[in-house]
């Protein structure tokens, strides 16, 4: 059963007594974390049968993390083993890297305005190992693709990119919204931290937007962020909308270009605090 079957058997009324904050969390806590279902009193346990025997001692919540934090570093591993043939002093150009040379042997690049080292089997970034696993994900996807030609610029919406369905709201929750809810009359602001992130200032009277910005997040990965500021006598929220290169499936698949939008929303936000 999935979370959200599971979620129609709850009352929906996030009260807390089962001690999770929201049914939702609840739901998965059950169905992935093997939490006994009965700590809801208002779901009929009898109702399930044996699908759910009690506690599977996975902890809740804490034991997905767990289980999400083991597929990332299980995918790191592979992609380390992908990536371990490549001749890092041939690949560099197509990737829009600089190569270290031979003593070193890794890929020197920038990431959202941080500088990188990747080697074959350690990534630094400014010159400490990536703790998150899904930078490591991200980064070494990037050379797994092995680059292509400079990007055209030719602009194209998340929506316009294949098998893009199920991850616009993901992009407009965790990048777009993000953004435009922290920078909520405060154009300034995000001006001024833009070129920490790696992110040039654009002039883009076509859309009539407060900023637009080109942001490189890896060499040959660039964003185009337009921000509306609110406009509060029209009763207009704060907007953000992300467009990416036409060619920029030849260098990420779709998932790791969502997870690099959600970085660029996050390092932008802590520049700023």
């Amino acid at each position: 059963m999935q979370p959200l079957e599971f979620l129609k058997l709850t009352p929906k009324s996030n009260c807390g007594e089962c001690g999770y904050p929201a049914c939702l969390a609840f739901a998965v806590a059950v169905t992935k974390g093997g939490v006994n279902p009965g700590k809801c009193p208002y779901v009929d346990v009898a109702a399930l049968g044996d699908t759910f025997t009690g506690d599977h001692g996975q902890d809740g919540l804490d034991g997905v993390e767990r289980l999400l934090d083991e597929k990332d570093m299980a995918l790191v591993a592979y992609l380390k083993q992908k990536t371990s043939a490549i001749d890092f002093s041939l690949a560099a150009e197509n990737l829009g890297c600089d190569w270290s040379g031979s003593e070193k042997d890794c890929l020197l690049f920038q990431f959202l305005g941080r500088s990188v080292e990747l080697y074959h089997n350690r990534v630094l970034i400014e010159g400490r190992d990536v703790e998150d696993p899904r930078d490591q994900i991200l980064l070494y996807n990037y050379v797994h693709f092995g680059g292509g030609a400079a990007p055209k610029e030719e602009w194209v919406g998340m929506e316009s990119l294949p098998n893009s369905i199920s991850k616009v709201r993901t992009l407009r929750v965790y990048c777009e919204e993000r953004i435009a809810t922290f920078f909520t009359d405060n154009t300034k602001t995000l001006i001024q931290h833009a070129s920490a992130l790696g992110a040039v200032l654009r002039e883009n009277p076509e859309q009539s937007c407060s900023a637009a910005f080109y942001v490189s997040v890896l060499p040959r990965l660039p964003l185009f962020v337009l921000f509306w500021d609110e406009e509060k006598e029209e009763n207009f929220p704060a907007k953000v909308k992300v467009l990416f290169d036409e060619n920029v499936m030849e260098f990420l698949d779709i998932e790791s270009l969502v997870f690099a939008c959600e970085r660029m929303a996050e390092r932008w936000i802590e520049l700023a605090q």
